[in-house]
């Protein structure tokens, strides 16, 4: 039984700290929901486009990349919260969308652990993957981002047009009980002892917001450099879904994977493939 205590939410302290900048902005804890992303595309497509902090400490029909299942619960009768769920929706004028997932993954991963522990050192180490999964060196899943947009009414879909953009994260807090996997997820805890859903989601709230803005000025190119630091594929032996090896050789500063396969350098988008390490 964990010996974790119960979440106690700082709303306000996440309010203060946003609001000067997404005028509007409003935060919401929920005790369970089916989903904060799809909760936020509804009422985007329903006209409710303020910028809104959805967190909930149960998910019950949560969704990940390409389809794949996201579900969190409280440890029962415990109160604790063994993951941290929450979306953010707000409307963004990017000129360029490509790379949102991995500037968002940059600052999530800075926030938590803002220095990087020697390697070797026998802390975990908090990497990325392209393009939207957080792990920790050791090779195991930490938690994952789902990024969604919603046209605002009246748009034409021109480049620079604003739509409505949820940030969907996940991330484990304490350990996870799995059955039938051969590795078990990693969790925060191992991180940094100290953190709880709660603490994790107000280290995480604010740099978030100010990314995002920053990523609307300025495309990911900012971010290029930060992402190659975490960069879990960088020089490893990868195989695409569609089946072809190859090493990964980093990102461009739009945020397109490259890797050196038997074809030469082939360049990989997001909403093509999936990656595996070897």
């Amino acid at each position: 039984m964990s010996t974790a205590t119960p979440a106690h939410w700082p709303a306000e302290d996440i309010w203060q700290a946003i609001a000067p900048l997404l005028p509007g902005f409003t935060v919401e804890v929920l005790p369970h929901i089916d989903s904060t992303n799809t909760e936020l595309m509804r009422r985007a497509r329903g006209g409710l486009l303020e910028p809104t902090l959805l967190v909930t400490e149960e998910q019950t029909a949560g969704r990940g990349r390409l389809g794949r299942d996201w579900h969190s619960a409280a440890y029962q009768g415990t109160g604790a919260v063994p993951a941290l769920t929450f979306s953010l929706g707000l409307p963004l004028a990017p000129h360029d969308w490509s790379g949102l997932s991995l500037a968002v993954g940059v600052s999530v991963a800075e926030s938590l652990q803002p220095v990087l522990p020697p390697a070797g050192s026998g802390q975990p180490r908090i990497l990325l993957k392209w393009p939207n999964d957080l792990w920790t060196d050791d090779g195991r899943k930490l938690g994952g981002i789902l990024v969604e947009t919603a046209s605002l009414a009246g748009a034409s879909g021109t480049a620079g047009e604003p739509r409505y953009v949820v940030v969907g994260i996940g991330l484990n807090v304490l350990p996870v009980l799995t059955q039938g996997l051969r590795t078990p997820p990693a969790c925060l805890r191992e991180v940094d002892a100290t953190l709880t859903a709660a603490r994790a989601l107000q280290r995480i709230a604010a740099p978030l917001v100010q990314a995002l803005l920053g990523f609307a000025e300025h495309g990911f190119a900012p971010f290029q450099a930060r992402f190659a630091r975490r960069d879990l594929l960088a020089g490893r032996a990868v195989t695409l879904s569609d089946g072809t090896q190859g090493t990964a050789h980093g990102v461009t500063d739009d945020g397109t994977l490259l890797v050196h396969t038997a074809r030469g350098m082939q360049p990989v988008t997001s909403a093509e493939i999936s990656v595996r390490p070897q």
